[in-house]
């Protein structure tokens, strides 16, 4: 299909780049999935303007992005709200916008969560790279160019009719995340639980930690009372495989939730974040505080299809 332009970057803000849904399959050449951090508004992003489920859109983190339109069409915004303008006026979030030749969208300043997701209909065109389009950005490839966005960058999108009957379209308020700077995240012991002692796991459970300036794409570093290993174990394991969520524990004790861009990893894991609550970490940022909160596997498959069910209806209902 052929391509237009969507997008001029006037300013490209703090970090913004192009992802989908993320690479999958190629771990074992090292290479992990990066895509989106925050899966539910990437997927409503797209769900508004009609995507496909996987159409890349862009990842704006913590405010700074401008950019002008070229052309008409639909877009939506997700995810964190950093007070967004249209030439000068706010926009709402979580509904659909039809943009015209000059229009100019700014993200002003951080009002709530870390990232916020731009989706446009058709999606943004980029080569594929290993079946995605995500920007890999220590690997340099994917996305454009393997990098942020620049000053001067022309986004493109497909050269096709947008659904301008759309426009307005709203998510339901009440399935709209709330991003606080204080959140419980709901966890699935172990792997390596079994490396921890009682008071370790007491400690965790029971403690508050803060998000350190140490966090990015691979992971975010957090500070608290230091989790108690038992004296018998090693404090690091033979590397393996690491998932979205995955919390880890080095020697000082203080716990790492790991994010996209990393495959492997050598230090325990005392939990792992259920996926139904990976889009409160995706809007993690220093300062904010977290708590964690011990539940069942069937509990988390419960909370999973409860939300696979309301997007799913939500589509329907669109149709």
């Amino acid at each position: 299909m052929e391509k237009v332009a969507a997008f001029e970057v006037i300013e490209p803000g703090i970090l913004t780049t192009i992802q989908d849904a993320g690479r999958f399959g190629f771990s074992q050449f090292g290479v992990p999935p990066s895509g989106a951090i925050d899966p539910y508004s990437f997927r409503v992003a797209n769900l508004l303007v009609n995507n496909l489920r996987n159409e890349a859109c862009l990842e704006i983190t913590l405010s700074g992005l401008k950019i002008r339109a070229f052309g008409e069409f639909i877009i939506s915004i997700t995810g964190g709200d950093f007070c967004p303008t249209l030439n000068g006026d706010p926009l709402e979030m979580w509904q659909t916008h039809l943009l015209i030749e000059g229009d100019t969208i700014a993200f002003k300043k951080v009002r709530s969560g870390c990232r916020a997701y731009l989706s446009v209909s058709g999606g943004f065109v980029v080569p594929q790279v290993m079946g995605s389009r995500s920007t890999y950005l220590s690997g340099k490839f994917g996305g454009l160019e393997g990098r942020p966005l620049k000053k001067g960058d022309i986004l493109y999108r497909p050269d096709a009719s947008s659904p301008l009957d759309r426009s307005g379209l709203q998510f339901p308020k009440e399935w709209i995340p709330l991003f606080e700077k204080e959140v419980i995240l709901r966890v699935i012991p172990g792997p390596q639980d079994n490396h921890f002692t009682e008071k370790g796991f007491q400690t965790f459970f029971s403690s508050a930690y803060e998000v350190s300036p140490q966090c990015d794409r691979m992971g975010i570093r957090l500070n608290g009372p230091k989790i108690e290993r038992r004296p018998d174990v090693e404090e690091s394991i033979i590397s393996e495989g690491f998932l979205s969520g995955a919390i880890q524990v080095p020697g000082d004790g203080n716990p790492i939730i790991i994010l996209t861009e990393l495959v492997t990893g050598g230090y325990t894991k005392i939990a792992t974040i259920i996926s139904t609550d990976l889009t409160k970490v995706a809007q993690l940022k220093p300062g904010d505080r977290v708590r964690f909160d011990p539940v069942s596997i069937e509990e988390a498959h419960r909370l999973l299809k409860e939300q696979e069910d309301r997007l799913e209806g939500f589509r329907n209902s669109l149709h």
